[in-house]
């Protein structure tokens, strides 16, 4: 079988890895001819564990390959798959100019029966807007050609994407006929032989339930911080709240740690495409209204934090950052967080010096020499006035905090660990973290959840 798909960005580009993974042969199709080129050579435009070295493999295998014309393959293959970009157009609604692009295209070009999938994450409506473009272009040719039009939206998680795509828990799949529907089977049925796990549903279904998945989740993330937020007002402790509200099967523990908000290139993309169809449609989302609301208010809360341990003087102040992208194992800096936190620190008149394993280079492209690129998390911390610890990475998970303090100048003769149990001692070295689970040994660190100033003076409870 023979697919293509078009948009080699994060989505396009796992997924057309995958295929190929089991058997199909895979055009993957991007107007950005330099992107291609790299394809080509074996250099890969995202990181994601694993995609690299299943990329070369297929590439080798003559199973994948890389073309920035659409036309090569359009008459080779059954199924085309559209996963351009679907950025948010000025008042919050999501830009379909690259989706149909690709649907006139098609249109164009195809000599036969062609099934044209919807992978991008498009609002409801969207599939009748591609079948009409398509259909506008064969008519002005005179043909007669059949085609199909689906949504299958994807639920991929950076960092995790190849497990979910190889292994996944479900597979929504919107259409319209019974031979779209066979095909789509025949595509999917080698990565579920065991449990065959997509759900088929009409196309509008499909196409909202994208969005509702990722409004709910979203959902979970701002309630958590809000309830975290409350917790530290009220002295109640937010990770005990979590395991006993987890434990309710109604609930469950997934998508329940507090943080500093999220980001990236779904939830905050796809939140604002919601509430505009909401509001298009005469209806208002109002839950989702105020869950982005607590989510831009949550991207500040270290900086507020921080600017009150130091009394709102923070000119001059150097501050070390762990963690740039919005979340680990990715390099993706869209929405992050950590670019409010940067831009409201320079504007303090702070010297900001970040590090993380692996978005530093896209960190400087974006910010260029406005801030400090340390070469590992100890460099970060070198005569460092506070520290933000912001994206979860493993590797900051236990560091030698001896190392750490060495490069404070802390008096004490402590380590970290004992440090952190001492009352009283002098100094103002202050770390801000996201505290998620603290174990007997306080240098096992699962940076995440709860929203805590730790510095010697004061008694800390570990």
């Amino acid at each position: 079988m023979k697919i293509a798909i078009v948009g080699t960005g994060y989505v396009g580009l796992v997924t057309g890895t995958c295929f190929a993974e089991m058997g199909t042969e895979v055009f993957c199709v991007d107007v950005n001819a330099e992107k291609i080129t790299n394809l080509k050579q074996g250099i890969i435009p995202i990181y994601e564990p694993g995609l690299e070295e299943m990329v070369h493999r297929n590439q080798q295998a003559g199973r994948l390959h890389f073309t920035t014309d659409l036309t090569e393959c359009l008459n080779e293959v059954e199924v085309l798959f559209s996963a351009v970009g679907t950025p948010p157009d000025e008042d919050g609604s999501a830009d379909l100019k690259y989706v149909l692009e690709v649907a006139r295209t098609v249109g164009r070009n195809m000599t036969k029966h062609l099934l044209v999938v919807t992978k991008s994450t498009v609002p409801v409506g969207t599939a009748r807007k591609v079948r009409e473009a398509i259909q506008e272009e064969l008519d002005k040719r005179g043909l007669p050609i059949e085609f199909d039009v689906a949504s299958n939206p994807e639920f991929l998680k950076e960092g995790a994407a190849i497990k979910d795509f190889m292994s996944p828990d479900r597979v929504v799949v919107g259409v319209e006929s019974e031979r779209a529907k066979e095909l789509m089977t025949r595509l999917y049925r080698p990565f579920l032989l065991n449990n065959f796990r997509v759900i088929f549903m009409d196309v509008p279904s499909a196409e909202m339930t994208k969005y509702a998945a990722n409004a709910m989740l979203a959902t979970r993330i701002s309630f958590m911080n809000d309830v975290a937020n409350l917790c530290e007002i009220v002295g109640a402790d937010v990770n005990m709240v979590r395991k006993g509200i987890g434990s309710d099967a109604r609930i469950g523990n997934r998508f329940l740690y507090a943080g500093i908000g999220y980001g990236g290139s779904c939830f905050p993309k796809d939140i604002k495409a919601l509430i505009k169809t909401a509001n298009s449609n005469g209806y208002r989302m109002r839950i989702l209204e105020a869950v982005e609301e607590v989510n831009e208010e949550q991207k500040s809360i270290l900086f507020r934090k921080l600017d009150d341990y130091f009394k709102g003087d923070l000119k001059g102040k150097r501050v070390a950052m762990w963690g740039l992208a919005f979340k680990p194992e990715t390099d993706d800096m869209r929405e992050a967080p950590s670019l409010i936190l940067i831009d409201r620190l320079l504007a303090s008149g702070c010297e900001v010096y970040v590090y993380d394993p692996v978005s530093m280079e896209e960190t400087r492209r974006r910010l260029g020499d406005t801030i400090h690129y340390a070469k590992d998390i100890y460099d970060a911390v070198v005569d460092a006035d506070a520290l933000l610890l912001v994206t979860e990475w493993k590797e900051f998970r236990m560091p030698s905090w001896s190392a750490v303090k060495k490069t404070d100048g802390n008096p004490s003769d402590l380590g970290w660990p004992e440090y952190l149990r001492c009352k009283g001692i002098g100094g103002e070295w202050v770390c801000l973290s996201l505290r998620r689970k603290i174990m007997d040994n306080p240098s096992y660190w699962y940076l995440r959840s709860r929203l805590q100033i730790i510095c010697q003076k004061d008694e800390v409870s570990v």
